[in-house]
C-alpha cells in the first residue's frame, strides 16, 4: 500500500482540492445567510448573495449623491496609490540599508544594531506620532507604511547580500574593481529579484498598516470604507470590500512573481536547481 506521505496528486485532482475548502465555505454561508434570514429577514449580520450583489451594485456602479463619484472605484485608486508610494519608499529605503549593511562590515557595525531596535518597534504605536508630526494627509498614511515595512527588507536584504559568496568579491578585487563597482556590478544585479520576493513577503504587512491608518484618519480608501460602514452593520458593503482587498493582494503578488520570471529568469533556473 502506497504511504500517504508518497502521494502526488495529479492536476484534475489538485485543482479539485485547491477549490474544495471555497465551494465548503461558500456553501456554508449560503446555509448559514439563509437560516438567519429565515427568522429575521432584516438580520445584517450574514446577507444573501443577492444582498451583497446590491451592495456592489451601490458602491461601483452608481455614483454618490454627496460627491458623484464611484466611491469603490475610488477608494481602490485611493488605497493602491497609498500602498505603492509606501511600498516603493520602503523597497528602495531597504535595498540600500539591506546592501551596504550586508556588504560593508563597517557599516553593518553601526547601522545592524539600530536596524534590530527600529524593527521591534510596532508601527501601529507611532501612528498618532506620525499624525501629529506630518498631519493627518496622505504623507502620514505613506510613512507609516514605509516604516513598517522598512526593516523587515532591509535586514533580509542585508542576510542576502551576507550570503553572496566571498569568492566572488575577490575575484572582482583582483580584476581591479572599487568598492561602489562591487556593489553595483556584483552584488546589486544578485540582489534584485531578492528585493521582489522581500517586498512580496512584506505586502501582507503593507496592507494591515494602511488598514490600520485610513480607519483612523482619511475621507476615502478601502479601510475606511470598511469602518465607517461598520456603524451601521453594513456587512453587504464590509464583506465585499474584504473580498476585494484579498483579491487585489494576490493580482499584486502575482504580478510581482511574473516581474521576477521575466525580468530575472536565471534567477528562478537557480532556485529550482
Amino acid at each position: 500500500m502506497k504511504r500517504l506521505i508518497n502521494q502526488t496528486p495529479g492536476k484534475t485532482l489538485k485543482l479539485f482540492l485547491a477549490l474544495l475548502p471555497f465551494a465548503l465555505l461558500i456553501v456554508l454561508y449560503m446555509a448559514s445567510s439563509d437560516a438567519r434570514l429565515e427568522v429575521n429577514p432584516n438580520d445584517k449580520l450574514l446577507p444573501s448573495f443577492s444582498q451583497i450583489g446590491d451592495g456592489i451594485d451601490r458602491m461601483a456602479f452608481e455614483p454618490s449623491k454627496r460627491t458623484g463619484e464611484y466611491l469603490f472605484w475610488q477608494d481602490t485608486a485611493s488605497s493602491l496609490t497609498r500602498l505603492g508610494m509606501g511600498v516603493l519608499i520602503a523597497a528602495a529605503i531597504g535595498l540600500f540599508i539591506g546592501i551596504v549593511t550586508g556588504a560593508l562590515p563597517l557599516f553593518s557595525a553601526w547601522l545592524s544594531p539600530l536596524l534590530t531596535v527600529v524593527s521591534l518597534i510596532p508601527p501601529l504605536a507611532v501612528l498618532p506620532i506620525l499624525f501629529i508630526v506630518f498631519g493627518l494627509g496622505e504623507l502620514s498614511k505613506v510613512v507609516l507604511i514605509a516604516i513598517g515595512i522598512t526593516p523587515f527588507i532591509a535586514r533580509d536584504i542585508q542576510r542576502r547580500t551576507q550570503e553572496i559568496p566571498a569568492e566572488q568579491l575577490v575575484k572582482a578585487q583582483t580584476l581591479g574593481a572599487n568598492t561602489s563597482q562591487i556593489l553595483l556590478r556584483v552584488v546589486l544585479p544578485q540582489i534584485l529579484p531578492k528585493l521582489i520576493d522581500a517586498v512580496r513577503l512584506s505586502l501582507g504587512a503593507g496592507w494591515l498598516f494602511l488598514i490600520a491608518a485610513e480607519a483612523v484618519a482619511a475621507t476615502d480608501g478601502l479601510g475606511y470604507r470598511i469602518f465607517l460602514v461598520r456603524r451601521y452593520m453594513a456587512m453587504d458593503v464590509i464583506l465585499p470590500y474584504v473580498a476585494w482587498i484579498t483579491v487585489l493582494a494576490f493580482f499584486i503578488d502575482q504580478a510581482l512573481r511574473w516581474l521576477n520570471e521575466k525580468a530575472f529568469p536565471w534567477h528562478q533556473t537557480g532556485e529550482k536547481s
